[in-house]
């Protein structure tokens, strides 16, 4: 007995939709076809909406261990697979930070325990992201970690950087980094250096300060060989680097989130509302246009949503002293298919596999494909459906959003993690 999707489409390869039902057993897809026979297995019907291939979002904060007011595990699992994505990478910048054994056992077992999205913790690059130490690689790669990196904070050291590459290379695992040089930042800065920061006569926080790592870091996985990637990448230096870091045959791959393909800081209000407080940073409109085009040729892999939630309370204290960060993993979907596909910027072929099947290919997942054989990791996706996103909906414990009030298409109506049903709309 399994499961059949019945009634609903997939996009081919020529980027059309058609007739598609998927049958479900034992985990995995049995079978793809227009129409299957139903003999005695559960049958729902998609009404026609699309079948998808799980997304995978490699960076996301869960925030457990130490920040439970702001998310837990369990929490941002459900944020997780009610936006449509089955597989998410979370952050180590806890409190222990991802960077022991039992802290990464620990993520590993709430995971389980909360049977939404699969979860794969980041071990982190240095002990305590202090930038001072180097944590065991080998240690944490044998109890599970997806990759390492510090993200929250640049590794400031280059000598640090390349021994980190170094290991990371004799162990076969990735180096993904946010990259900020702290001696270009003025301490406070909240928004970019640009004419927002200039009218409201606050510091702010300039492209190079993030270009200088991307570049530094290119050259030094040169040296290494390891696969080097760019976390959340907003500045039109950083893609150049990239691109050039391509055509020179470097390891080097980085993401974009929804936020900084969607926005600039021109469109920050003039109250200076912080939940339009992120970093990197609103860059320019010329930096915003610079990752459509990177995104549109290939320069930037994926998309992740980098999601971050924060309180109500820690966002209403100014937009110098609130944390930076915003959530994303509920509206990821909507919110690029609306203002991306619908206008023509992205095919919606284009759009899922750069949410499903380039981030499983880049960091080596079994997962993101629609296909007979693969993990039934899937989602049913309602692409006539419109609405207006409304933060206190979310399951997210974060209702931090730029983007509330916004009307949106394409929603996510069922997921499914390892054939198992983990989020299903009310109908």
């Amino acid at each position: 007995m399994g499961i059949i999707l019945g009634n609903g489409k997939r996009i081919n390869e020529a980027g059309e939709l058609i007739p598609a039902e998927v049958l479900i057993e034992d985990g995995r897809i049995k079978a793809i076809d227009k129409q299957l026979a139903r003999d005695g297995h559960e049958w729902i019907d998609c009404k026609g909406r699309l079948i998808s291939a799980g997304f995978i979002d490699v960076h996301v904060h869960l925030r457990e261990p130490g920040f439970e007011h702001k998310e837990t595990i369990a929490t941002g699992a459900h944020a997780a697979v009610k936006g449509g994505f089955t597989t998410i990478a979370c952050m180590p910048n806890t409190r222990p930070v991802i960077d022991s054994v039992e802290t990464v056992r620990y993520i590993l077992d709430k995971a389980q325990e909360a049977g939404k999205a699969r979860v794969l913790p980041y071990g982190a690059i240095t002990v305590r992201q202090l930038g001072k130490e180097l944590t065991d690689f080998a240690a944490l790669k044998e109890a599970g970690i997806f990759a390492l990196t510090d993200d929250g904070v640049g590794v400031q050291s280059s000598a640090m950087m390349k021994e980190a590459m170094k290991r990371a290379k004799e162990l076969g695992l990735s180096i993904v980094a946010h990259c900020e040089d702290d001696d270009l930042i003025t301490p406070g800065s909240a928004l970019h250096d640009g004419v927002v920061a200039a009218r409201h006569g606050l510091p702010g926080i300039p492209s190079e300060s993030e270009s200088i790592h991307v570049g530094r870091d290119i050259l030094l996985a040169e040296q290494t060989g390891v696969h080097y990637h760019v976390c959340h990448i907003s500045a039109k230096e950083s893609v150049r680097l990239v691109r050039d870091g391509k055509r020179a045959g470097v390891n080097v791959t980085c993401e974009v989130t929804p936020h900084h393909l969607l926005l600039c800081d021109e469109d920050i209000p003039d109250d200076l509302n912080a939940n339009w407080k992120m970093n990197p940073p609103l860059r320019s409109r010329e930096d915003r246009a610079a990752l459509i085009a990177g995104l549109k040729d290939g320069t930037i892999d994926i998309i992740a949503t980098d999601h971050a939630p924060h309180t109500t309370e820690e966002k209403t204290n100014g937009i110098e002293r609130a944390p930076f960060g915003i959530v994303g993993l509920e509206t990821a979907f909507p919110l690029l298919y609306t203002h991306l596909v619908l206008t023509g910027e992205l095919t919606l072929k284009q759009l899922i596999e750069l949410l499903t099947v380039k981030p499983a290919e880049i960091f080596g997942l079994p997962y993101g494909r629609l296909e007979v054989g693969a993990p039934a990791d899937l989602s049913v996706l309602d692409l006539e459906a419109e609405r207006t996103i409304d933060p206190g909906t979310f399951a997210s414990k974060g209702t931090n959003t730029p983007f509330a009030g916004w009307v949106c298409k394409g929603w996510p109506t069922l997921t499914m993690v390892n054939g198992a049903i983990v989020y299903r709309e009310a109908e």
